[in-house]
């Protein structure tokens, strides 16, 4: 691997650090105490071409690989994870689920949208009684000649309310069958498609997340993705993407809590010299420094088979189980850095720690990870 950035990663970063700073970084607070999902920001990220970083320029584009892709999330993140945790969800979820299974159709009429913002994206799997048991989801969609009638509800949804169009699997067998799901999208509008309860969260405040609801959707076969019954396993490789999104989130989230600390702890003096003078500080300013660089490196290993076309199934699920542990860790060492003024608001690392638990969650649990790894590992 060649660890250099290119010229053009570089300048992608400094363009991203720039508009954090300015359209992101002044409302952090308003925004996670309100938990108000800001989508003026997003239609301003979709005009950088931040929206679509993947997407094809033909498709109306950036047509990116994954490095610049984490480097992007990266930068958001390091400001506010809950505007970088919609921006992947929109970017690797839907958009990334329509631009690997679509077909030319559907790619021309739904890419250009999400590429530029003029649509936001959702991605429903995770159901009330389903979250890693996918396979048993009860939102059913039923052949009706040339249409589908889907119904059912989805739960921690991502722009379930917000979203204008999304990627939804419903099941077309029976339960615990393999082959018994199917992907459709859905426009916002659909006679009985609608997002439903908001959740009150820990953190990632910014980001929306609610229920979506279909009472008798009916959708036609044309917007079914991929063939039959092939749902659950076009959800799992759009996880495995998925999951560089949710490893470069930490990253952001753990580089935003550990610069933030370095920082404080040159500038806080106690017994007339700076914290950071002191070995249990500077211990733990080197374990969050360590755990960032072998996060990069797992993260920026998978974006490389990525980019090639290979598998990432284990090296995507190693890098988020890694680097979500990690920032978990180092964000909690941050607050410990800050004593007493990590644990207010008014500063900056008590957010991030409230941020950083989604990361062990989200796209599949940390468990979930390691049972992924472990089946690739006895596989081979």
């Amino acid at each position: 691997m060649n660890f250099e950035k290119s010229e053009n990663q570089k300048m992608i970063e400094q363009m991203v650090r720039d508009f954090a700073e300015k359209e992101i970084r002044p409302n952090i607070m308003k925004w996670d105490e309100s938990q108000e999902f800001p989508v003026p920001i997003f239609k301003k990220l979709g005009e950088l071409g931040l929206m679509g970083v993947l997407v094809p320029e033909e498709f109306g584009g950036s047509g990116l690989g994954y490095h610049e892709y984490i480097s992007v999330i990266v930068e958001v993140a390091k400001v506010d994870p809950s505007i970088g945790l919609s921006l992947a969800a929109h970017n690797s979820l839907c958009t990334g689920h329509i631009m690997a299974f679509g077909n030319e159709e559907q790619k021309k009429k739904y890419l250009p949208k999400l590429a530029t913002a003029e649509w936001i994206g959702a991605w429903g799997l995770t159901e009330p009684n389903t979250g890693s048991d996918a396979g048993n989801m009860k939102t059913t969609a039923v052949r009706d000649g040339d249409d589908w009638i889907i119904s059912g509800t989805k739960n921690f949804i991502t722009h379930a309310i917000s979203g204008d169009v999304a990627v939804v699997m419903a099941r077309t067998g029976e339960p615990r069958t393999s082959n018994n799901s199917t992907a459709f999208i859905i426009e916002k509008g659909t006679l009985g498609f609608s997002g439903g309860k908001k959740e009150d969260k820990l953190g990632m405040r910014a980001s929306e997340t609610a229920e979506l609801i279909m009472d008798n959707v009916r959708v036609s076969d044309s917007q079914r993705l991929g063939e039959v019954g092939t749902g659950f396993k076009q959800a799992m490789k759009v996880l495995d993407g998925g999951r560089i999104s949710i490893a470069a989130l930490s990253i952001g989230i753990a580089k935003g809590a550990y610069e933030n600390a370095l920082k404080y702890s040159k500038e806080r003096e106690q017994f007339g010299q700076p914290i950071s003078n002191f070995q249990g500080v500077g211990f733990m300013l080197a374990d969050m420094a360590t755990k960032i660089e072998a996060s990069e490196l797992l993260t920026h290993k998978a974006a490389d088979l990525k980019n090639r076309g290979k598998s990432v199934t284990k090296a995507g699920a190693e890098a988020k189980y890694y680097a979500s542990e990690a920032c978990v860790s180092i964000s909690n060492d941050a607050v410990q850095v800050f004593g007493g003024y990590g644990y207010i608001k008014e500063f900056p690392v008590e957010k991030f720690y409230r941020d950083s638990k989604l990361c062990t969650i989200g796209e599949g649990t940390s468990e979930i990870q390691k049972v992924v790894i472990a089946r690739s590992l006895l596989k081979d």
